[in-house]
């Protein structure tokens, strides 16, 4: 498989995540989101994915873009270890909760969202992350055990971590969300998380690595 990602892009850490999880190896191609006015707009990227965004995963004959389509996929092939439960309850909670978070407060955020609010993007970040952390920290008290859905990792967990180092670049006060703090730092004491960590990965810049 070749991972086309960024080391900062949330969505991309998603996909490490479920690769170090599920034990495939791939090769990764940097694309700077941010040098040469952002190398997703090259046309060599757009014939990888037109809607040149990443990640973007070339993986048995296919090309897949969007993280939770990949993690499907890859859920799908390499069943094990489970990111889905097998109980549907559980199940439409691990969906619901990736999807608050894809869609519902990562995007409002993106790269592409905040260049277009100029000097108003942190304030902006806030606002979004904040708002969108309110609801899924009530969300969690309901649904979360160890980590987001009962005591095994989930889906849900993949865009529970990248989102709360999101949370953190934008300064947002992670006090009244002590739940989501809680699962977050059990799920980064975990190796599949450590090694997909932005400051881990081969483009992380020097002065960002851990």
């Amino acid at each position: 498989p070749i991972l086309y990602g960024y080391f900062r892009s949330s969505c991309s850490w998603r996909v490490r995540i479920a690769l170090a999880l599920k034990g495939i190896a791939y090769d990764l191609v940097p694309v700077n989101l941010v040098e040469d006015g952002g190398q997703q707009f090259s046309a060599e990227f757009k014939a990888v994915n037109p809607m040149q965004q990443v990640p973007a995963l070339k993986i048995d004959g296919i090309t897949l873009s969007q993280s939770l389509a990949i993690i499907h996929y890859l859920e799908d092939t390499h069943p094990n270890p489970r990111l889905l439960p097998q109980d549907p309850k559980k199940r439409a909670q691990v969906r619901m909760i990736a999807d608050h978070i894809a869609s519902g407060i990562q995007p409002l955020q993106n790269l592409s969202v905040l260049k277009q609010m100029g000097e108003k993007k942190m304030e902006w970040a806030q606002h979004c992350i904040t708002s969108g952390f309110q609801a899924l920290e009530q969300i969690l008290q309901h649904t979360a055990g160890r980590y987001c859905v009962g005591d095994e990792v989930s889906m849900a967990d993949l865009c529970l971590v990248p989102q709360v180092a999101n949370a953190e670049r934008f300064k947002v006060d992670m006090g009244p969300y002590p739940t989501i703090t809680r699962i977050n730092k059990a799920l980064l004491e975990l190796e599949a998380f450590r090694v997909s960590h932005p400051s881990r990965q081969p483009d992380t810049p020097a002065e960002l690595q851990a």
